[in-house]
């Protein structure tokens, strides 16, 4: 048996699932997403007493008083630059976790930028999270070709997500988002895509919120 031959019997499903995805093209990329994520961990967020409230669109909201806040999200972006989401308090941050490798984060990604635009003057700022690129070379080519202005983190081991209260975020789905209210508090999760509608839907009540 070839060197090839083995190689291809020790892939993972999540290997060979998320390398089927990357032949699609036009149309049935937008259709990705509709997938839960290109990962193995579905739309499940595991354990641990986090107060989210799943709708049927999938996207999960915590009442204000039972919010816990954000773990410390700082280090080198995939710039280099140095970014920590502390700073951002007193705004409401998206927090969206990503790779370039995902075609669901792909499909995606167009809508994230547009809804960043129409929303940062409301005091809206969009943070990615990049996990799973072994460098940071395809990630800045992922953000050019997609015209991603907002800064993104570099966690190519997934270090920042596993800070979060367990049962908040499954390492196995990406692409995920987060929004963090403007005391810097988790209100609202989507294990999955979303639509550019769907993003809009998860902001408007947080929007809302004096």
């Amino acid at each position: 048996m070839s060197a090839a031959s083995r190689a291809s019997q020790r892939s993972t499903p999540l290997t060979r699932t998320c390398s089927r995805a990357a032949l699609l093209t036009g149309g049935v990329v937008s259709a990705a997403l509709v997938l839960s994520a290109c990962g193995s961990g579905g739309t499940k967020g595991g354990g641990g007493g986090t107060g989210f409230v799943t709708g049927t669109d999938g996207i999960a909201m915590v009442k204000e008083g039972d919010r816990t806040p954000a773990p410390d999200l700082s280090g080198k972006t995939i710039d280099g630059n140095q970014l920590d989401v502390a700073d951002y308090e007193g705004k409401i941050v998206v927090l969206n976790v990503w790779g370039s490798w995902c075609p669901p984060c792909r499909a995606e990604a167009p809508g994230f930028e547009k809804v960043y635009k129409d929303l940062k003057d409301q005091g809206v700022q969009f943070v990615g999270i990049n996990t799973r690129d072994t460098s940071t070379r395809p990630a800045i080519a992922f953000e050019k070709s997609y015209g991603i202005t907002y800064p993104s983190l570099y966690d190519p081991t997934g270090r920042l997500m596993l800070r979060f209260e367990k049962g908040t975020l499954n390492p196995q789905a990406v692409p995920s988002t987060l929004v963090l209210d403007r005391e810097g508090n988790v209100a609202s999760r989507s294990l999955q895509a979303l639509s550019e509608d769907k993003l809009r839907k998860m902001l408007k009540p947080i929007l809302a919120e004096k």
